[in-house]
């Protein structure tokens, strides 16, 4: 067993105690449980989890060391259950040059992350079995013990809105969400089928909200800025025509949905009257729609270029306080890396995105420091509702649960630059800005990984 002594925990100083085997577990009467969220994705696991993996004992104050305990001090280090981020892009098969699957796991380890669902816009598309298994199996050889890979399957063939995946194929080779993000699905019978077939197979739907029509050839939000750059935008209603679409029919054929990367205030007042209404829709959202509004892209800055856009200061407010109330359920960072020069371009020529993974829990932190968020809010969007919703094992620090864990450590100072980046792109508006604060060591399963 090991003893951490002395970290801080929802402001509170603790110890943690965990078991690392089989033998500790069965010493506490720890047995695998097949409720607990693993018969799900068995084959996305290591031999970390379940009945050889650690589990929690106890957190509290001023724990006693049990006999033959490995104890090591964390003073002035803050304790978190592991993240869990349900929305990433790893680039491969096809665009290894951006991001491959050991670089993007390896950033996601060093960012605090357990668990990663990667979007289908691979190439090849995974619209098929054969990219499912290629991505979880370099996802073992590259990462055993985590961060485990959960491939998300492509609602339609080659993500082209026409034909529907063989979902029930995609689910048996390890798939538990579908989603077309990326492209926006334009044909409400397309989205009701695939709603449907994927509800028989337990596979939640992820929907990219984007009016196809009113968002395209749009490279920002539509405003007086991008009046000003000359800049075609995007209006907040060409977000929220979808979300209304979605919300109509998950209320309707009574089957739940995900709405991807919320940006604006139109789409969570939509989500709010639904979910009062109890709709069965849960949101998220990405730390740039917290921190950053349409003016970091004054003088065409590329890095600041994602879709949907960064939009105004009242939309940044709004999204805040929908992630303070719990209305925004789920934090992401909705990876999206690319390589150094296909931003060097002008800005209605470059792909949208921001490499994410390692300055998500940094830039949360400083709006921890600033009062703005707590602890708390961090872990409910970020570990428990995302377990939760995608049937995850979760970390409560709750006695048997799955030892994921990490330590932040506040006092870490660094630059946010390639070299100091564990994915392969650094594309992102916080190049170059001094952070603070840095995961230091992780935990999977019980097992050190970092």
């Amino acid at each position: 067993m090991i003893l951490f002594k002395n970290a801080v925990y929802l402001g509170k100083t603790v110890d943690l105690l965990i078991t690392e085997n089989t033998e500790e577990n069965a010493s506490h009467g720890f047995a695998f449980d097949a409720d607990d969220g693993l018969h799900r994705g068995y084959r996305n696991y290591g031999e970390n989890y379940g009945k050889q993996g650690g589990r929690i004992v106890a957190l509290g104050e001023n724990i006693p060391a049990p006999q033959n305990c490995t104890v090591l001090d964390m003073q002035g280090k803050i304790l978190f259950p592991s993240l869990i981020d349900v929305h990433v892009h790893f680039r491969d098969p096809g665009m290894e040059w951006k991001e491959d699957i050991d670089t993007g796991l390896e950033a996601a380890l060093h960012g605090g992350y357990s668990h990663v669902f990667c979007m289908a816009n691979t190439s090849p598309v995974n619209d098929n079995e054969g990219i499912t298994r290629y991505m979880l199996e370099k996802a073992r050889n590259t990462h055993p013990y985590g961060p485990f890979l959960h491939p998300v399957a492509a609602a339609t063939l080659g993500l082209k809105g026409e034909e529907l995946t063989p979902l029930g194929e995609m689910a048996e080779a390890g798939c538990t969400a579908v989603s077309n993000d990326g492209i926006p699905l334009y044909s409400t019978e397309i989205v009701r089928r695939v709603m449907e077939y994927g509800s028989d197979l337990d596979m939640l739907f992820i929907d990219h909200c984007e009016d196809p029509y009113l968002a395209r050839g749009a490279h920002m939000n539509e405003g007086k800025l991008s009046a000003k750059l000359g800049v075609k935008g995007q209006p907040d209603m060409g977000e929220a025509l979808q979300v209304g679409r979605d919300i109509m029919l998950s209320e309707y054929l009574q089957i739940p949905v995900h709405i991807a990367h919320v940006s604006c205030r139109k789409s969570l007042d939509l989500i709010k009257r639904a979910k009062e209404r109890g709709v069965d829709v849960t949101a998220e959202t990405c730390p740039h729609y917290l921190l950053l509004d349409e003016n970091a892209l004054d003088n065409y800055n590329t890095n600041a270029k994602v879709n949907p856009p960064l939009r105004t200061w009242d939309d940044v407010l709004a999204m805040r306080e929908a992630v303070k109330t719990g209305l925004i359920d789920c934090l992401i960072t909705d990876h999206a890396p690319h390589a150094e020069h296909e931003k060097e371009n002008p800005l209605d020529m470059v792909p949208n995105g921001i490499s994410g993974l390692d300055t998500a829990l940094t830039l949360l932190w400083r709006l921890v420091h600033e009062g703005i968020f707590t602890q708390e809010d961090i872990v409910r969007a970020y570990t428990v509702n995302p377990a939760k919703r995608f049937k995850l094992p979760c970390n409560t620090f709750a006695k048997g649960d799955t030892a994921d864990f990490f330590f932040f450590d506040p006092d870490i100072e660094w630059t946010a630059d390639k070299e100091n980046f564990h994915s392969k792109s650094a594309n992102t508006p916080f190049l170059g800005q001094t952070m603070h604060g840095r995961v230091c060591t992780h935990y999977i399963g019980g097992k050190k990984v970092l």
